[in-house]
């Protein structure tokens, strides 16, 4: 029964039915639960930096009760993305009903939506690749697939990873460099993948074309089906979506940068190049992203795998409360500034160029 904590995540979504059949003020119930109620529950509850043995473990990465739960918002993702757009486009909602529903939304996409396709994305059976890109979809972000898995997880914590945020640089600022250099990147790194193939780059295997066709085609049903005003509210929660997944990008590796070789390369991907978080219920609630710390150690891991190391970085505050202080530019450079190693910040001994985060 315990194993079935990770069930909670599925609250999120259930928040978002609430808001969508009741209207009024239940309308910004999922941002309200997301971004006040989470982070007031993990200030109160403990901290449980403690891993599996040896015997659990076993039995975890054989238990596909785990794969099921991650399956099961497959379903629930676009059923509720259905009954948003039907909902929408056939109530007179007022204008405030209409943002909270579509914050709310937005969330459940950025969450069950992308996060769970990140985490599915990462599996070597090619279906569940494949469902990890139908839940990327709604949020119009499948070069994510490309960019993460063969550009960040070789670039992290390094100028040219767009999923770095660089020190002292705003959420706000993070979001435009992230989201228009990682889609670029995207297509670079496509490039080069179909030139190891000996492919022509307008071959049928290029991929980040038929993600550009397939997201064309999913907006093409939706305004067939809903119209303008649905087409409009699909490409509203898509940007909440993508803005979720770039917050919480821009809080797991802010200002944590590797170091140079005096061959030029960079050191290898570490435990310290990640926060880690083990607030409970951030845990739960995103499937152990917040350990991804472990995650870029071992990328293959499954979530309920992942460990907690001691010369990880932690944060104060689980990746929820997180996300809603990064809001705040002065308070979130306040509060994580000091934490993040000396040897890091730009500027000392020539560890890493400053330059490149100007």
């Amino acid at each position: 029964m315990k194993d079935l904590k990770y069930l909670s995540a599925l609250s999120i979504p259930l928040s978002a039915i609430i808001g969508i059949s009741m209207g009024g003020y239940w309308s910004f119930l999922t941002p309200v639960y997301a971004f006040v109620i989470i982070p007031i529950l993990e200030v109160l509850l403990p901290v449980d930096p403690a891993n599996d043995d040896p015997e659990t473990r076993v039995r975890k990465s054989k238990d596909m009760l785990f794969d099921w739960m991650l399956y099961a918002n497959l379903p629930i993702v676009y059923g509720l993305l259905i009954f948003y757009l039907v909902s929408v486009t056939s109530n007179n909602y007022a204008i405030s009903e209409l943002i909270g529903l579509t914050l709310s939304l937005g969330i459940v996409l950025g969450t069950n939506g992308i996060n769970v396709g990140h985490e599915l994305g990462h599996r070597l059976q090619t279906k569940e690749r494949f469902l990890g890109k139908l839940l990327l979809l709604p949020s119009l972000y499948m070069h994510f697939y490309i960019e993460h898995n063969f550009g960040h997880h070789v670039h992290a914590a390094t100028p040219e990873d767009p999923a770095t945020a660089r020190y002292n640089q705003s959420v706000y600022s993070f979001w435009i460099t992230s989201v228009s250099r990682q889609f670029i990147n995207a297509w670079r790194i496509q490039s080069e993948l179909l030139q190891k193939q000996g492919l022509d780059f307008f071959s049928l295997r290029n991929d980040m074309f038929w993600y550009q066709v397939i997201q064309a085609t999913y907006l093409l049903l939706v305004y067939i089906f809903f119209g303008w005003i649905g087409l409009g509210f699909a490409l509203g929660t898509a940007v909440v979506g993508f803005l979720l997944l770039e917050t919480v990008n821009y809080i797991e590796h802010y200002g944590l940068i590797r170091k140079r070789k005096p061959s030029g390369r960079y050191e290898r991907v570490r435990e310290i190049h990640s926060w880690n978080s083990n607030h409970v219920l951030g845990r739960i609630i995103l499937y152990e992203l917040t350990r991804h710390s472990d995650h870029h150690y071992l990328s293959s891991k499954k979530y309920q795998l992942l460990d907690c190391h001691e010369e990880s970085p932690q944060m104060p505050f689980g990746y929820p409360t997180s996300m809603v202080l990064s809001f705040v530019p002065p308070l979130w450079f306040r509060l994580m500034n000091p934490r993040i190693p000396e040897t890091m910040k730009p500027g000392f001994n020539g560890s890493h160029e400053e330059a490149a985060f100007k």
